[in-house]
């Protein structure tokens, strides 16, 4: 557990990154995409690793709004109407510290599972 405390958060203008500046002097910037697929929410995780979701088709996916949570969290709500993760200031910094690995390992997992970034297209009748 960190004691690193967020002096500012700011979603970006096209609403697809969220920088985090931490007291620690550690500044992050987190795509709105990454945030998705590694929401905390037991919708993504599940009870256990084995449960854990991998959640394709969200390469477009903004930001719509965040919430403060008493004074340890953010809910974030997308676009695509997410919005069960609470983005705890622990998570969020380890998120940045480790985004790197975390990014390659949610593509890795996705070339695995023979899924795609890409949304999938909706069909029109």
């Amino acid at each position: 557990m960190t004691n690193a405390w967020p002096k500012e958060l700011r979603v970006s203008k096209d609403r697809r990154s969220l920088t985090i500046a931490f007291d620690t002097g550690e500044s992050y910037t987190l795509s709105a995409e990454l945030l998705r697929v590694a929401s905390p929410s037991a919708e993504v995780q599940g009870h256990s690793p084995e449960q854990r979701v991998t959640v394709p088709g969200k390469m477009n996916v903004e930001i719509a709004k965040m919430d403060p949570v008493g004074n340890y969290a953010v809910r974030i709500t997308f676009d695509d109407m997410h919005d069960t993760g609470l983005f705890s200031w622990d998570y969020l910094i380890d998120l940045g510290r480790n985004r790197d690995e975390r990014w390659q390992a949610y593509l890795d997992e996705l070339a695995a599972k023979g899924l795609s970034r890409e949304p999938v297209a909706r069909h029109r009748h």
